[in-house]
């Protein structure tokens, strides 16, 4: 367990944190970060492998230029991006800005606790949100399914959605621009 201001820096190993908090700074050159049950200002930073994040909560900027990024039970806020991989997020009570140049977005938000925005070059996009929330919707992509999709006042189309449900509130954004954009009501 560590406390107080941290940074851990390899050039090409992995690097693992857990049970931490306050400010974390973590980079490698070339390995994989994995940081669970933490909290405060974390950033995690990757020029080559995958981040893994499991029970965290704060200001959380994870980054990598290869591999993938990967989230379980997450609180506060989190800026999430990859330029090739996958992105994979679930059980999520935090705002969200994730992106990713070619993989796919698949992310599941238990509690809309503020904005969500996700941003894809060519990859599916797969999002799952509360129903019974105000929501401020803008999607844009080449196929757009949301098969139950209620209380929805706006302009919809298979291409692009822009409108509120439950007479607006949150603001959820989803560019996906050649993929595929499913988005369900939990």
């Amino acid at each position: 367990a560590l406390e107080g201001k941290t940074k851990g820096t390899t050039s090409g190993g992995n690097i693992n944190v857990s049970n931490s908090k306050d400010d974390i700074t973590l980079s490698t050159s070339g390995g994989n970060i994995n940081a669970e049950k933490s909290s405060g200002n974390l950033s995690m930073v990757t020029s080559g492998g995958s981040i893994r994040m499991e029970d965290l909560d704060g200001k959380i900027k994870a980054s990598t230029s290869g591999g993938k990024v990967m989230g379980e039970a997450i609180g506060g806020d989190l800026n999430a991006s990859t330029s090739g991989g996958n992105v994979s997020l679930h059980n999520l009570t935090c705002a969200l800005k994730a992106s990713t140049s070619g993989g796919n977005i698949d992310v599941e938000v238990k509690t809309l606790a503020g904005h969500l925005s996700l941003y894809n070059s060519a990859g599916k996009v797969s999002l799952s949100i509360p129903k019974n929330v105000g929501v401020d919707l803008k999607l844009s992509g080449t196929k757009i399914s949301t098969p139950n999709l209620e209380n929805f006042s706006g302009t919809a189309t298979n291409e692009e959605l822009n409108g509120t449900i439950n007479g607006g509130g949150i603001p959820v954004i989803v560019e996906a621009g050649g993929g595929k954009i499913d988005l369900v009501f939990n």
